[in-house]
C-alpha cells in the first residue's frame, strides 16, 4: 500500500489558513504532509510565501502524522542554521519529521547578493553542507573551509537521532550522485518513462530510503473549472530546468511561460473533475517505483479537494 501525503504550499496558501488545511488532511485520511521552503512564490498570482520553518513548530505541534520540507542549504541557509533547526523540530517532535535537501533556486537565493553559481558548483555546496549538517547531527564541532565556510560550531541541543536527510533530483543523473549520500529521494512528477530513470539511477546506485513522489493536481467540479485553477496558478510548470532554477522573480516566470500550452500543462497538473479517475492517474504513477506520494492541489482553496480525498481518491489509492 503506497503512503498517500498532502503537500502544503506555502507559495499561495497564508501560513494561518495552511495550517487548517494541514489539519484536515490529517482528519482526511492522509497519512502525512510536506511542505515547500520558499521567499517568493512562482508567480506573483499565488501571492504568498510564509517561512516554513516557523510554520513546521506549530504544524506539527498540531497533528500526529508526519510532516517533511524541501530546503537548500547553503546560501539562503547557512549549513549550521539548518542542521539547528532540523535538529530542533526531530528533538520536539521526535520520528516525525524529515528533510529533502536540494541545491536550491535562483528564486530564493538571489537575495544575499551572492553570485548564483552554476549547477556543478550548487551540487558541490550541497555536499559540502549535509556534510557539516551530518558532521553536527554526531555531536562534533565543525569546523569548514571550502564553498561554506564554518568555523567551530557545535549543536547543543540534538535528538535522540537524527532526522532522515533525502536528496531532491529531477534528473536521473541527479539521483544517481544523490544515491551515494541520502537516506531517500524525492522527485517531482514528470513523464512516466522519464520518472523510470530517476528511480533507476538512485535504485541502481544502491540508493537506499523511500523514494518519494509529488505530483501536481487541479480538481474541481468541472474539467473547466480545474482547468482554469491550473492556468492561473500553477503554469510556472511548464519552465522546466535548467531555466527555472536561474530565473529571479515571480514576474520572470510568467514571462518565460508566455502563452500558456494546454496540452503541456494538462501533462504537467494532473486535470480532473472525476476523483476516481484522477486517483487511478495517480497510482499509475506510483506504481513506477514510489514509496510516497505527496498531492498537491494547485489552487489556492484545499477544502473541495480534502473532501474528495476522504470521499474518493484515498480510498481508491488504497485499493491501487
Amino acid at each position: 500500500m503506497v503512503f498517500v501525503g498532502f503537500h502544503a504550499s506555502h507559495e499561495q496558501i497564508p501560513p494561518s489558513d495552511l495550517l487548517h488545511d494541514v489539519q484536515h488532511a490529517e482528519s482526511a485520511g492522509f497519512d502525512g504532509a510536506m511542505c515547500s521552503d520558499h521567499l517568493a512564490p512562482w508567480n506573483p498570482r499565488q501571492g504568498e510565501s510564509g517561512f516554513a520553518f516557523s510554520w513546521l513548530g506549530a504544524a506539527l505541534a498540531r497533528t500526529e502524522f508526519s510532516i517533511g520540507m524541501v530546503n537548500a542549504p547553503g546560501q539562503r541557509y547557512h549549513p549550521v542554521i539548518v542542521a539547528q533547526a532540523l535538529a530542533t523540530l526531530e528533538e520536539m517532535f521526535p520520528g516525525r519529521f524529515w528533510a529533502a535537501l536540494g541545491s536550491g533556486e535562483a528564486m530564493n537565493e538571489h537575495v544575499t547578493g551572492e553570485p548564483w553559481p552554476p549547477k556543478s558548483v550548487r551540487n558541490a555546496r550541497l555536499s559540502e553542507s549535509v556534510d557539516v549538517i551530518r558532521r553536527l547531527f554526531d555531536g562534533e564541532e565543525v569546523s569548514h573551509d571550502g564553498l561554506v565556510k564554518v568555523h567551530r560550531a557545535r549543536l547543543w541541543t540534538t535528538p535522540a537521532e537524527p532526522p532522515p536527510l533525502l536528496a531532491t533530483a529531477v534528473s536521473a543523473e541527479t539521483a544517481g550522485w544523490a544515491a551515494l549520500w541520502a537516506d531517500g529521494l524525492a522527485t517531482v512528477a514528470q513523464a512516466p518513462r522519464a520518472l523510470e530513470r530517476v528511480v533507476d539511477a538512485y535504485r541502481s546506485q544502491d540508493g537506499t530510503g523511500p523514494c518519494v513522489l509529488q505530483v501536481h493536481v487541479s480538481f474541481a467540479e468541472t474539467d473547466a473549472a480545474a482547468y482554469a485553477i491550473a492556468k492561473d496558478q500553477w503554469r510556472n510548470a511548464l519552465v522546466t530546468p535548467p531555466l527555472a532554477w536561474d530565473l529571479e522573480q515571480p514576474e520572470d516566470f510568467d514571462a518565460a511561460v508566455g502563452d500558456v500550452d494546454e496540452s503541456r500543462l494538462r501533462q504537467a497538473v494532473l486535470t480532473d473533475s472525476d476523483p476516481v479517475a484522477l486517483a487511478e492517474r495517480i497510482a499509475d504513477l506510483a506504481r513506477i517505483g514510489f514509496d510516497r506520494v505527496y498531492l498537491h492541489h494547485v489552487g489556492r482553496e484545499q477544502t473541495g479537494f480534502l473532501e474528495a480525498s476522504a470521499g474518493s481518491i484515498l480510498p481508491r489509492l488504497t485499493e491501487a
